[in-house]
């Protein structure tokens, strides 16, 4: 749902993104290819980093990582029946963070089945900014952004 100020609030989906490992069901993150190939695949350490981004710890260091230094623009596909809402798609622009202390802070905020993956604390935290939410039939889109300040700004 839109704020006050356009952007996107993540606020009302918080617990159904960040809940759904334990639930077993990670979200899927969708990223295209040089050639426009789409590519998708399962991020169990998404959460909502605060009310307009979502951050999620890449430590493959494959395909999604090379997609999003080409291309920022992502979608996120969260789907959890024993959440509400059930299914819920984020659509947005993605930054790399590979050190300093943004990327430190959102590091210790992610789960620890997903970071134990990163024994080395090698990876790269991806930031996404969300400027569309689709929940079921529901979309809700970020008006153009003029000075919206966040945590992750």
């Amino acid at each position: 749902m839109p704020t006050p100020n356009g952007a996107v609030d993540l606020t009302p989906y918080a617990e159904a993104v960040n809940a759904a490992l334990s639930h077993r069901r990670p979200a899927f993150v969708a990223t295209s290819t040089e050639d426009g190939t789409p590519d998708i695949g399962p991020k169990g350490s998404v959460f909502v980093a605060d009310a307009g981004h979502l951050a999620y710890l890449e430590y493959s260091g494959g395909g999604h990582l090379a997609n999003v230094r080409r291309n920022p623009k992502v979608a996120v596909v969260c789907f959890d029946p024993e959440a509400e809402p059930r299914y819920v798609r984020f659509y947005g622009e993605a930054q790399l963070h590979e050190t300093g202390a943004l990327r430190d802070e959102l590091r210790a905020r992610v789960n620890p089945i997903e970071l134990a993956q990163d024994p080395d604390d090698t990876a790269v935290i991806v930031l996404i900014r969300v400027d569309e939410v689709v929940a079921g039939r529901t979309s809700h889109r970020a008006l153009p952004r003029r000075g919206h300040q966040t945590l992750c700004n």
